[in-house]
């Protein structure tokens, strides 16, 4: 599995010729949208109505919401985070399963899960969380919510970087966060190319800082 990423909760997840986007860029946010095509397109907010859905790539399935779906045999399972949804918009955490690796996108997160979604969330490999500060999960509460899932990879996206126009923190600031906890060297990459073997192998949780 590759893993590229391009800025806020937008990572691109390639199994062989297979592709999942995740949370596409809005060139309104001052970054640069990827050009690929996607087999699979997840979305962690959603604005409502439903119909204001826009979708460049048409052939892309798209997900949005909460359920269980399984295509070419990626499993993924949708949660509601009802507490943070509203008229205008609902958020939806997913948990992921390629080649046998279980990865978890908490999006737009901010606030810890209820209990009755932190129990599904169990021996995560991957997990995919906010690290640029409110107006997603605070730092404080990222250590708090990594302490309790005990992932073997942490990804951080949301944070600070060049041409990014809505306040975010560098991820230097969520990166401080960690100096209490027993943690691999942080690692900084251009992509993270894993293998179940591998995510076997890790006996300390890792964080993969990827360059966008």
């Amino acid at each position: 599995m590759v893993i590229t990423f391009y800025g806020e909760g937008c990572f691109k997840l390639q199994s062989g010729d297979f592709v999942i986007l995740t949370d596409p860029i809005d060139s309104k946010a001052g970054l640069t949208p990827p050009r690929f095509k996607a087999d699979i397109i997840l979305k962690t907010l959603s604005p409502l109505p439903l119909t204001n859905q826009l979708i460049s790539q048409p052939t892309s399935q798209l997900i949005y919401g909460p359920g269980e779906y399984n295509i070419k045999d990626i499993n993924i399972t949708g949660f509601l985070l009802a507490k943070e949804s509203s008229e205008k918009f609902f958020k939806t955490i997913y948990l992921l399963e390629m080649e046998g690796i279980k990865l978890c996108l908490l999006g737009h997160l901010s606030e810890i899960p209820e209990p009755t979604i932190l129990e599904h969330l169990e021996k995560i490999d991957i997990l995919f969380i906010p690290a640029g500060g409110p107006a997603f999960l605070s730092q404080k509460l990222s250590v708090k919510v990594i302490k309790q899932l005990e992932p073997k990879i942490i990804i951080p996206c949301f944070f600070k970087i060049p041409s990014l126009k809505r306040p975010a923190d560098k991820i230097e600031v969520f990166l401080e966060e960690f100096n209490g906890l027993k943690t691999k060297q942080t690692e900084t990459q251009e992509k993270l190319v894993v293998k179940k073997k591998d995510v076997a192998d890790i006996k300390k949780t890792e964080i993969v800082v990827l360059k966008p």
